[in-house]
């Protein structure tokens, strides 16, 4: 069963996501690659020659805003960002479960389409929870992984998920408007302004899209067991999601080649244009510094 409700939706969903494209002003390439779950769409920028580096984007929304916070990361590195199926955008429109391993073989099927026998993983919020399903599945695949405001590390919190994001969604559904839309991703922004594009593909995914509510299961320290590829995990000082106190207290007890667990200072959970000059910078620093092999 498709997540669009309808044919017409998820062309508004693909034109929303065109214009983002368009709108971020770099030159990407497209492509299609098979899994066992269908066709997935990768959005591939940066040098031919550069290092690989694989981004997994963030959940109930589209690949170009994500893609958008690395953008200095493809003067050096090959990105290949696929979008997630069962979410926004133009990979198959089948879900997949966020508590088994499913997500992990869809890594694993897309690195072959690629034809990437290992590379380095970035991963984002809800995408951070598909890495750690690939980190269980092809650990030895994995040359190096940044994971941003993570989730499958921490749970949210009951109380934000309930009374910030449930019970909103919910009142959004029965009568939307704007106010009420900016109440639902207020918890994510929290004092910071929420852009344009960020309401209009949320509305439109609300109003298209059966919205993914359940997030990716919290992995264990036996899961991982084999999973020995170095890691930077970045937390948000004022993520009401993931709280950075919980991530980093939680990621030395995950993975056995932790090389850093820090904060980005002041950022919510969607973060803020201008920290991410500083975030790209950390993010290069670690990966060259492990001068990984592909």
């Amino acid at each position: 069963m498709s997540i669009y409700r309808t044919p017409e939706g998820q062309a508004t969903i693909h034109a929303i996501y065109d214009r983002q494209l368009a709108q971020l002003g770099i030159e990407t390439e497209s492509r299609v690659v098979s899994t066992r779950f269908g066709e997935t769409h990768v959005l591939v920028a940066g040098p031919q020659d550069g290092p690989p580096l694989v981004l997994l984007h963030g959940g109930n929304t589209t690949n170009p805003i994500t893609l958008g916070w690395v953008r200095p990361l493809m003067e050096k590195y090959r990105v290949y960002a696929p979008d997630t199926p069962g979410h926004p955008g133009k990979s198959a429109p089948v879900r997949l479960s966020p508590t088994e391993n499913s997500y992990g073989e869809w890594v694993a099927d897309t690195l072959d389409g690629l034809g990437l026998p290992r590379a380095a993983l970035m991963a984002v919020s809800y995408g951070a929870g598909i890495f750690l399903r690939a980190a269980a599945v092809i650990p030895e695949r994995i040359s190096a992984a940044v994971v941003v405001i993570p989730s499958g590390l921490v749970s949210i919190p009951r109380r934000t998920m309930f009374l910030d994001l449930l019970i909103p969604l919910m009142l959004y559904q029965l009568a939307p408007s704007r106010e009420r839309l900016i109440r639902i991703l207020r918890p994510m922004f929290v004092g910071e302004p929420i852009a344009e594009d960020v309401l209009e593909i949320t509305d439109a995914v609300f109003k298209h899209v059966q919205v993914e509510t359940e997030m990716p299961r919290n992995v264990t320290k036996e899961e991982l067991a084999h999973f020995t590829a170095p890691v930077l995990v970045l937390a948000a000082e004022n993520d009401r999601l993931f709280p950075a106190s919980r991530v980093l207290a939680r990621a030395p007890q995950i993975f056995q080649n932790l090389v850093a667990a820090e904060v980005i200072s002041g950022s919510p959970h969607f973060i803020p244009e201008r920290h991410l000059p500083a975030l790209n910078e950390r993010i290069d620093q670690f990966l060259s510094s492990q001068a990984y092999m592909v």
